[in-house]
């Protein structure tokens, strides 16, 4: 599976964004072989609602990324994944992140082992199961969920996988005054972040909220 598959223009936006948000180029190759997996597999069991290639870049790859500056290293678990948005793109492009796949879905599962192997991500595993299910309590560094539910929602599913002192950076579109009002006792907002998305229309911001 090569970019080659992909529509004509699709590689050409791709490069552009990633210049746009100063990141290296080297990145494309991966990227292009996922977003060409994820073309395929889609075809066939609707793993996303967005069919277009060219969309999935700025949607998809871009959106992903723009909360990669936030992340370096330590441990991240990608709660209510789907295909592996955010986490595949953030495994390509920071290798000492260990990024766990958090998806309950079977053929959004089977789809991500297979990426992850044709990938080579050895930073990155598949869980198959619910995040609240998941019996890793106090494992990572940090959380995030990027469609997943309300703050609290994904605090209530996913906050027992929070080390002491660990992070929640959830991505969500305009500030979300409304939920940051009802987190959890003993959660509170760090910082709110907006991020910069080549070719998205609307605002995007990231959430960082610490634990208790």
């Amino acid at each position: 599976m090569t970019e080659h598959t992909l529509p004509a223009g699709v590689a050409e936006a791709l490069a552009r964004g990633l210049a746009a948000m100063d990141l290296d180029a080297a990145l494309a190759p991966p990227l292009l072989t996922y977003l060409a997996l994820l073309d395929r597999w889609n075809r066939t069991y609707n793993l996303t609602a967005i069919r277009d290639p060219l969309e999935m870049v700025t949607r998809h790859l871009l959106d992903s990324l723009a909360m990669q500056p936030y992340l370096e290293s330590g441990s991240l678990a990608d709660l209510g994944t789907g295909p592996g948005l955010p986490g595949i793109p953030l495994a390509i492009a920071r290798p000492q992140l260990q990024v766990t796949l958090v998806e309950s879905n079977g053929k959004k599962a089977r789809f991500m082992r297979e990426a992850v192997r044709q990938l080579g991500l050895a930073n990155a595993r598949v869980a198959e199961s619910r995040a609240e299910a998941l019996a890793e309590p106090g494992a990572y560094d940090h959380l995030t969920a990027r469609a997943m539910d309300t703050l609290a929602g994904i605090i209530q599913v996913g906050g027992h996988l929070l080390r002491p002192g660990g992070r929640l950076l959830a991505m969500k579109g305009v500030h979300p005054h409304e939920e940051i009002a009802q987190l959890p006792a003993g959660w509170r907002v760090e910082q709110v972040l907006p991020l910069h998305v080549p070719g998205l229309t609307g605002e995007r911001h990231l959430v960082v909220v610490a634990g208790p």
